[in-house]
């Protein structure tokens, strides 16, 4: 048998373990990437993880040219001590995983239910001598949105503004409408002399007296809950001795309320007229969409600058799609509170 002389074939040999190598690397550099990307995918699921448990309450419950002298001390208890009850039931729904507008709705009916605030059962009267009320609701998830504007006879409008978002093709429904389909989605009616608080009524006959209409408060609600959700809500009586139907911006979507996933949440109170005007809500909305301006630079922009120009007061809370808060007004001082998942909480007044 004859002896292979190597010294032929080597050449052949290095070209073929030379040839071979790429093809033993590759999958050997394939695992070792997938390895490296492990830790940073797990770490990335983690921060969403701890993002999507974060949520985020805001109330208002009017803007106004007060200072702290204008009120007493007792009835500055009763304020806060209100603002405080309806901040945890907001918080008690979202940290039990309840969702944004269940949790705006919730919190607005307590402020409704009670005589302190100018919506429901503080509301103020018109020039006739009627208590007409305003709400309107909208989720920033879908963009659906719901209102009832000058009813009488729904003890929570802004349960009714809910039904009309969720059970109608509608996005506002005003009068005696409003009036029958509440009645018809089973909303709790009441007679309209629920409304009648005596504060209410003599403050409207010295408004006669001076041939005054005045603008009163207005109460509100944003919220990002746990799954990335936004919402808000806004409720009125409107303004004192009011007249011919006037409705203001509380349940005009865009003006008094607005909200979208993609931006922030807006409540908004203050001299109506203006804010259907200049648009309040969308507009900083839109601001951060199409300009990329910040939540706090919009708002700044919308109510310190524009609105001042324009010759409207009041002012807004807001919070983003990443949890920063916003309460922006130009008036003297704004009822709110607000609450974080983190544990932060605070009512102001002034």
């Amino acid at each position: 048998m004859r002896k292979i002389d190597f010294k032929y074939i080597k050449p052949y040999l290095y070209a073929l373990i030379i040839f071979a190598i790429p093809f033993l690397l590759v999958p050997i550099i394939k695992n070792a990437k997938k390895k490296a990307s492990t830790p940073q995918k797990q770490t990335t699921n983690k921060v969403k993880e701890k993002t999507a448990n974060n949520y985020v309450i805001v109330i208002h419950a009017g803007a106004g040219n007060f200072i702290k002298k204008d009120i007493s001390e007792t009835m500055e208890i009763k304020y806060k001590a209100k603002l405080l009850e309806a901040l945890e039931k907001g918080i008690d729904i979202l940290k039990n995983d309840g969702h944004a507008v269940d949790a705006v709705e919730n919190v607005i009916k307590i402020l409704e239910d009670s005589p302190l605030f100018n919506a429901g059962k503080g509301a103020v009267f018109t020039h006739n001598g009627k208590n007409e009320l305003d709400a309107s609701i909208m989720d920033g998830k879908t963009l659906n949105a719901g209102a009832v504007a000058e009813v009488s006879n729904i003890k929570n409008p802004i349960s009714a503004a809910r039904k009309v978002m969720t059970n109608s093709p509608h996005v506002l429904l005003v009068g005696r409408g409003a009036y029958l389909f509440a009645k018809q989605q089973n909303i709790e009616l009441v007679d309209s002399s629920y409304f009648f608080t005596q504060k209410r009524w003599d403050y409207l006959q010295k408004q006669i007296k001076r041939n005054k209409i005045e603008k009163h408060g207005t109460v509100g609600c944003v919220v990002l809950d746990k799954f990335g959700d936004l919402a808000a809500g806004t409720s009125t009586g409107g303004i004192s001795n009011k007249h011919f139907g006037r409705v203001g911006d509380s349940p005009i979507i865009g003006a008094g309320t607005y909200a979208n996933n993609k931006t922030c949440a807006v409540s908004a109170t203050g001299h109506g007229e203006y804010f259907i005007r200049y648009v309040v809500a969308y507009d900083i909305s839109a601001l951060m969409e199409y300009k990329n301006m910040t939540l706090d630079s919009a708002a700044n922009y919308v109510i310190k600058d524009k609105l001042v120009k324009a010759g409207g007061d009041g002012g807004i809370i807001a919070v983003d799609k990443d949890g920063n808060i916003v309460v922006c007004y130009n008036t003297t001082g704004m009822f709110r509170a607000y609450a974080k998942s983190d544990g932060e909480e605070k009512v102001v007044l002034y």
